[in-house]
């Protein structure tokens, strides 16, 4: 399982919905491309575009001026040109998939993406279908992955304005084309796995180490749930948050928002696999979000996960953890900022943040797997191994581990190359590996669980080619987890948990 968040492992059903799995983000990583083709091409653009009503609750919640609130679901529908290639009509429950709800701050100087398990249990309000007039009655403890069905995607956002308290301002609905095409678009999308993958469910098929996908691999990237962690949804949702992070990476540093074909490209397959709110069907309401979303910076792109934990009724669904959760939506209420950008101390404190609840099974538990205390640093059977690319950087890192009482600490095997510097941890050892990160400042993002260690594995990536501590420009608090778009992360194959 991973430190991120608690994973529940999928039913037979769930497994065959792996089919069903991608990630839509992308769609608002490129949808400013709309402002650099000019008014003639937008107008031509939004002749793709399908909308219906933004909220279809009893109360629908008045749009104000301020922050962006932007819903962006995936549909699991096998209708419509091309998309049986994904299953059978029949095997197609017309739920909504992936769930992102991406903040834009008030200033237009960052943005939070926050991912929602489909499995997520939410309350679900009366919605009336706008097309038939059907009134659907409320529904208590259903998934949230359902409200799409009781009149269309206003319901999931009726549902989501009530769960986070939020007014939420435009959605966006996308078919399984979308990340083909988009992936391809761009010249693909850059991944990177620590083992190598081959997942027949869906497809994916990947050596170990950085890997260029699009089309079919990239879709199969993001869907895949068998390839990673536990296979369940909240290990599907990191890879997710690792592919679109590297895409917003691709997108700033090739220039791409500045080559006009390729931004028309981008464009064209947005809007054809787009289904909005009737008011983003509109031309100048389109320029205003590309506007909106135009120098935000890759430190200031910021992708988490809501904070969930097992639901005692159905060990297939996940709930909120409520305080926690209700910690992340006040935030976004009020329109302060999750990342601390301050430099945290380099010394651990007495008491490490306390491990996720996941942490209880799997590779997370043992005596020290969020007890609260600190870990002796002597006690850790603790290894080094250098994919950095720079000789002798293990040695480096490994001194510095030993002059704060981590002895003896080990040269692991060498690696090739990966971008990203990564703590692995054994079962038992969450804790320790939690204080080596804080010590090194690896993000907690990129502390990993696996069962091939016995202990504490730091491999020091190209990002933390020198120095004491890694230069990560913002961290996420306690209770907490995923990634900055600046951050390089590489996904943990699936083991025989």
């Amino acid at each position: 399982m991973s430190p991120d968040a608690p994973e529940v492992r999928a039913s037979p059903r769930h497994r065959r919905r792996s089919r069903k799995r991608w990630a839509v983000l992308a769609l608002v990583v490129v949808l400013l491309a709309v402002l650099g083709l000019g008014v003639a091409a937008t107008w031509r653009l939004q002749s793709n575009l399908d909308t219906s009503p933004l909220d279809l609750g009893d109360e629908p919640a008045a749009v104000e001026p301020g922050p962006l609130d932007i819903l962006v679901m995936g549909s699991d529908t096998r209708t419509g040109e091309g998309n049986e290639d994904y299953g059978d009509a029949e095997d197609s429950d017309g739920y909504s998939d992936v769930m992102m709800l991406v903040h834009v701050a008030e200033d237009r100087s960052r943005a939070t993406v926050v991912s929602f398990p489909r499995d997520l249990v939410a309350d679900i309000p009366r919605c009336t279908d706008p097309e038939t007039g059907r009134v659907h009655a409320p529904e208590q403890d259903a998934t949230l992955n359902s409200a799409i069905a009781n009149g269309g995607p206003g319901c999931t956002v009726a549902t989501v304005n009530r769960m986070t308290g939020l007014k939420i301002d435009h959605f966006m609905l996308a078919d399984f084309h979308a990340v083909e095409e988009l992936s391809s678009a761009v010249g693909g999308v850059e991944v990177c796995v620590n083992e190598a993958v081959d997942d027949p469910k869906s497809g994916l098929k990947l050596p170990a180490g950085v890997s260029s996908v699009e089309g079919e691999q990239a879709l199969a990237f993001l869907r895949s749930r068998a390839a990673f962690g536990d296979g369940g949804d909240v290990s599907r949702i990191r890879s997710q948050q690792s592919f679109l992070a590297s895409l917003a990476r691709k997108v700033e540093e090739e220039g791409t928002l500045s080559d006009l074909p390729t931004l028309y490209r981008i464009a064209d397959v947005a809007t054809r696999n787009l289904h909005v709110d009737e008011e983003l069907g509109n031309v100048a309401t389109m320029v205003g979000l590309a506007t909106a979303l135009r120098g935000i910076d890759l430190a200031s792109m910021l992708f988490v996960t809501v904070p969930t934990e097992p639901y005692e009724p159905d060990p297939n669904r996940l709930r909120l953890e409520e305080e926690k959760a209700e910690e992340l939506f006040e935030a976004l209420r009020e329109d302060r900022p999750l990342a601390d950008g301050t430099e945290p101390s380099a010394t651990p404190t007495a008491t490490p943040t306390a491990a996720d609840p996941s942490a209880g099974t799997g590779p997370g538990s043992g005596p020290d797997a969020g007890s609260g205390s600190a870990v002796a640093p002597a006690t850790v059977p603790l290894t080094v191994s250098n994919a950095s690319g720079v000789r002798d950087r293990d040695a480096e890192v490994a001194e510095l581990l030993a002059d704060e009482g981590y002895a003896p600490v080990e040269s692991g095997p060498q690696a090739a190359e990966l971008p990203g510097t990564q703590v692995f941890f054994g079962p038992g050892w969450y804790g320790a590996a939690e204080q080596v990160a804080e010590l090194l400042g690896v993000p907690s993002a990129q502390i990993v669980p696996t069962t091939d260690v016995a202990g504490v594995l730091v491999s020091v990536g190209r990002d933390f080619r020198e120095g004491e501590r890694m230069d990560v420009t913002a961290r996420l608090p306690d209770g907490l987890h995923g990634q900055t778009a600046e951050q390089h992360t590489c996904q943990e194959a699936a083991g025989d948990w």
